[in-house]
């Protein structure tokens, strides 16, 4: 089993990578899956244009990184929540990588805020417009941390102790539960159905 997980934040030192190193340790250490940590930090992939499909010479860069994706059995795509959206460089991963990258496979959603209340917009953007033609499949769990600043922080004495235990506690339940997502959704796909010819983009 292996996880690829998402840090969608293009900014340097983020609260969204710091948890998403988190999650990383999570499923290690409590399920003992394999992990591949990919960062938008700085944002270094192009926006998307057709020469992605019309096989660009520039495009080479994302070679690695699809053969990662490609291997991963599901993934965590962890997004701040900035001016209530998702940032666009993460959307841009969407447009970037395909059905053969991501499709028929599990996805749990966490979303980052520094605030009491925000955080929401982010999975209600995810799971209505990200996953159409890729195939992704969002599993019914999804995780807001928020006060990202005041929890899961390497210093205990930085955290907020109750929040803290919350959240490291949820996420491995659901990381539990997306682990057996992965396992159940490898054999949709070795049957074979999900493949068309006639029907290549969602509706």
């Amino acid at each position: 089993m292996k996880i690829a997980i998402i840090s969608g934040s293009h900014r340097e030192n983020s609260q969204s990578e710091k948890i998403a190193r988190v999650i990383q340790k999570l499923s290690v250490d409590a399920h003992h899956i394999e992990t591949w940590l990919y960062s938008l930090a700085g944002n270094p992939l192009p926006l998307w244009d057709q020469g992605v499909w019309d096989g660009d010479a520039k495009w080479d860069i994302l070679k690695p990184i699809r053969e990662q994706l490609f291997a991963a059995d599901a993934f965590v795509i962890v997004s701040p929540e900035w001016h209530g959206q998702v940032p666009a460089g993460l959307k841009n991963f969407f447009l970037l990588f395909s059905k053969r990258e991501l499709g028929h496979k599990p996805a749990l959603i966490v979303t980052v805020t520094t605030t009491e209340t925000s955080g929401s917009y982010p999975v209600a953007e995810l799971r209505m417009s990200s996953y159409k033609n890729n195939r992704i499949c969002y599993i019914p769990e999804h995780v807001i941390i928020r006060r990202a600043d005041k929890v899961l922080n390497n210093d205990p004495a930085a955290n907020d102790a109750a929040s803290d235990a919350y959240y490291r506690e949820r996420l491995t339940w659901s990381l539990g539960i997306l682990k057996e997502y992965g396992t159940a959704l490898k054999q949709v796909r070795a049957s074979g159905v999900t493949e068309s010819d006639k029907f290549k983009t969602g509706m």
